[in-house]
């Protein structure tokens, strides 16, 4: 056949050119840009702002896999585990679980779109820049809008929520568990039953949250729950998490007019991700790739990895300096790990990711950052309490399913990752309040574990903080957003990786304000 093809092509050649002369009819009057010329140059970053947060090796690797059809089986098998992650994450059984093709924003509008119809009443805390924007689609969709506004920084409570509930009589309440633009953890507890009562959904926004504070949808009563890839999740933006109670499936299919939205109509998505027992139809082109990362991202979450009970401070040798028990593992490996017969191989785990290295039956440590790259100093943990014959850590040779010493009990991935995070803000809050830093959440139990925000020192802009700690440092913070701009900066652990030691001890060498090298000025408007 390629040889018929090219006979033709060569008896055809001349006709060939006048049709391309025929077709190309207009001269260009843009020419190829200089810069695509060029080959891509991606600067190495520490990404310590709201998202997206660095990529783990295991998700990068599989955003490279070859590219499947949208609608083809293993496409379809890969859609299904990511349902069952996302129900594992969200904690819920809903059947209407699946994932909407945009940002968590995009999430946001599929809910309400879905849910609102024009003249419905809805309730929303507006306590943060997610609020805002909530309150805002709310209007766009011809819904009475009320808004429970608080100043940055502040909280709902049941009283407050009941309060608004009995006087708007609403069909729907919008609460951020995680606001990311103000640092505040919103407490959860409650609220479903209070919104049942009054006959109320109850919609939560868990994009800066999920997989870093306990979330528990069907046992919290929370009717709509969403949540995006780029955070903790540790897979590339651009797909979010949806997921909706039969309550509110009910609500979204006896609507009386349809979503404004075609694209985020959630009949049609249910039907393309296999929630309603129907055969899948064609309603838009998922994001293949995508998928293929979201689905690691989840399964690194999901994944069960052995912990040490031995948690106290140990010194490292080669620095002399006492870490925290958040950020060594003394000796445990950490996942990811790759199946339950990773073996140890040549003196370290077989596994690439795991950071522990075994000589002489001494636990070696290696501090690593979020790209799994090990720093150039590893250190001999002194003192290890776990002994030789309880088989911990596991020898050369042996098998990680036998690694189940004295010391060692497997943690459920979610509950491991909720306490890191816990771990992770509480030392960050030590040393930047240390270096004469305000927090800007004041109760220590309402900040967010994801997302530190820090109360721009007087007399400084927070964009010269900011510039000058991704330009020295390549350290990428914020400031707040909405009604926190001007007001904070962020510092932010999104991982469900090993903490890193290595960025903490970056701010440790910083004091406020002859460090920085900033020059004192009035605050200038954003």
């Amino acid at each position: 056949m390629f040889q018929a093809l090219a006979k033709a092509s060569a008896a055809l050649g001349p006709r060939a050119a006048g049709w391309v002369r025929t077709m190309a009819s207009h001269q260009l009057l843009v020419a190829p840009p200089k810069a695509l010329l060029k080959p891509l140059s991606i600067p190495t970053r520490l990404l310590l702002g709201p998202g997206p947060s660095n990529l783990p090796p295991r998700t990068m690797a599989a955003g490279g896999l070859q590219m499947l059809g949208h609608m083809h089986k293993e496409t379809y098998q890969i859609m299904d585990e990511i349902k069952e992650g996302i129900q594992y994450v969200f904690q819920t059984r809903n059947p209407l679980t699946l994932v909407i093709s945009g940002s968590g924003h995009c999430a946001l509008e599929a809910a309400l779109i879905n849910v609102l119809e024009p003249g419905d009443s809805f309730l929303v805390g507006v306590n943060g820049i997610w609020g805002q924007r909530a309150a805002d689609i709310g209007e766009r969709l011809g819904a009475r809008v009320h808004p429970m506004t608080k100043d940055p920084g502040g909280h709902y409570t049941l009283q407050e929520v009941e309060e608004g509930l009995a006087q708007h009589k609403p069909v729907l309440l919008f609460l951020t568990h995680g606001e990311s633009s103000s640092g505040v953890l919103q407490p959860l507890d409650g609220f479903g039953e209070l919104c049942h009562r009054y006959k109320c959904l109850l919609l939560v926004d868990s994009v800066a949250s999920l997989g870093g504070a306990p979330l528990y949808m069907d046992q919290q009563g929370i009717d709509i729950l969403y949540s995006g890839s780029q955070k903790v999740l540790n897979a590339p933006p651009g797909t979010s998490l949806l997921s909706f109670s039969d309550t509110a499936k009910n609500k979204i299919y006896s609507r009386k007019t349809k979503p404004s939205s075609f694209y985020l109509d959630v009949k049609y998505l249910a039907n393309l991700w296999g929630c309603d027992g129907q055969p899948r139809m064609y309603h838009h082109t998922t994001p293949v790739v995508s998928l293929y990362s979201l689905r690691e991202g989840l399964a690194l979450l999901s994944e069960q990895h052995p912990q040490c009970q031995h948690r106290g401070p140990v010194a490292l040798q080669d620095t002399g300096q006492e870490a925290p028990p958040t950020f060594i593992w003394s000796c445990c490996p950490v996942g990811p790990i790759a199946s339950p017969q990773s073996r140890v191989q040549g003196g370290s785990l077989g596994c690439s990711q795991l950071p522990v290295r075994l000589q002489g039956g001494a636990c070696h440590i290696g501090l690593l950052g979020p790209l799994i790259k090990p720093l150039p100093r590893a250190g001999l943990v002194p003192g290890c309490p776990c002994k030789p014959d309880d088989t911990h850590p596991p020898r050369e040779g042996e098998a990680l399913s036998s690694h189940t010493g004295k010391g060692s009990r497997v943690v459920k991935g979610l509950e491991n990752s909720w306490r890191k995070h816990r771990e992770a803000a509480a030392y960050l809050h030590g040393r930047l309040q240390a270096l004469g830093l305000r927090l800007f959440v004041k109760d220590p139990a309402l900040r967010l574990p994801t997302v530190t925000t820090v109360a721009v020192p007087t007399g400084y802009y927070w964009r010269d903080i900011v510039s000058y700690l991704i330009e020295r440092f390549g350290i990428e913070i914020t400031g707040g957003l909405g009604p926190s701009t001007g007001k904070s900066a962020k510092w932010c652990y999104l991982s469900s990786l090993q903490p890193p030691p290595s960025w903490f001890k970056r701010f440790s060498c910083l004091s406020l304000p002859s460090d920085l090298g900033l020059h004192v000025r009035a605050a200038t408007p954003s």
